[in-house]
């Protein structure tokens, strides 16, 4: 819930909502103090892709798509900054792609996975794994609370989608051998370089993108889906996405005055 009253006119107004909503998830608990820090730091990159979704993030939204659809047991790991910004859209993924919806946290307190479960269930989620009520088993190549996972979910997926997600666990889970799927906005994460998908992209644009592409491929054959993800290089995915933050820079630096635009209200350009 935006609380600060934002003009319509304002060229910020976009990033101002989301900032509001993540404010609004600390102040019920959904997201911890950290996680503040953290959406401060993407919004650095957002501003470096040019707030905008790039060809190649639309190309790697579909692969992550195709990916959870290939899947035998995928499964949507939340965190809070997820649930705050994108809970509606997660449980209609969940819904689409029958991939249960699994609270993972690091910064973990009971107040707050109970502030997340009742976000998700307003949200319309049905079931929620990885709840302190719930069996629990654990990723032994971890140390962190996100070392527990639920047998149900995480612990017995053969794909995780991560979003917002901390370069450690995604190692863990590569090392398991789980695929990994996640969106970043930093590309030179450890999240993004040893995932097996990066998405390079805002969460509040990306998520309704993989609700809309889920929903157009899941009736796509086996062998379609196949194609669209071998026809993907993560690598090639992630350089592509440096080159451009690059290229962008040294395009803005021969004419500052592009800085100076204008914005149109409700649009997010640098």
């Amino acid at each position: 819930m935006v609380n600060l009253e934002i003009p319509t006119d304002h060229p910020r107004r976009v990033s101002l909502e989301i900032r509001e909503a993540i404010i609004a998830g600390h102040t019920d608990q959904i997201v911890a103090t950290a996680g503040l820090l953290a959406h401060g730091r993407g919004e650095a990159f957002d501003y470096l892709i040019g707030e905008r979704t790039t060809e190649i993030a639309e190309k790697a939204i579909k692969v992550a798509v195709a990916s959870i659809l290939l899947a035998k047991h995928p499964v949507i790991s939340v965190n809070g900054n997820v649930c705050s910004l994108v809970a509606k859209e997660l449980v209609e993924l969940s819904k689409i792609t029958n991939a249960p919806l699994e609270i993972n946290l690091f910064y973990y307190r009971k107040e707050r996975e109970d502030a997340i479960l009742r976000a998700l269930k307003s949200a319309g989620a049905e079931k929620v794994l990885g709840t302190h009520d719930r069996p629990s088993t654990t990723i032994p190549e971890l140390s962190s609370n996100r070392r527990k996972v639920d047998p149900d979910g995480i612990g017995a997926a053969d794909a995780v989608v991560v979003p917002l997600e901390d370069g450690d666990r995604t190692e863990a889970l590569k090392a398991v051998g789980k695929t990994v799927i996640t969106i970043d906005l930093n590309p030179m994460s450890r999240t993004a370089v040893y995932a097996d998908v990066t998405v390079v992209e805002n969460i509040v644009r990306a998520m309704p993108l993989m609700v809309r592409y889920a929903a157009e491929m899941k009736n796509k054959s086996v062998h379609e889906l196949q194609k669209i993800v071998e026809s993907y290089s993560n690598d090639e995915n992630l350089s592509t996405s440096i080159h451009l933050i690059s290229t962008r820079l040294e395009e803005l630096s021969r004419d500052v005055r592009v800085l100076r635009k204008k914005t149109k209200p409700g649009e997010n350009k640098s």
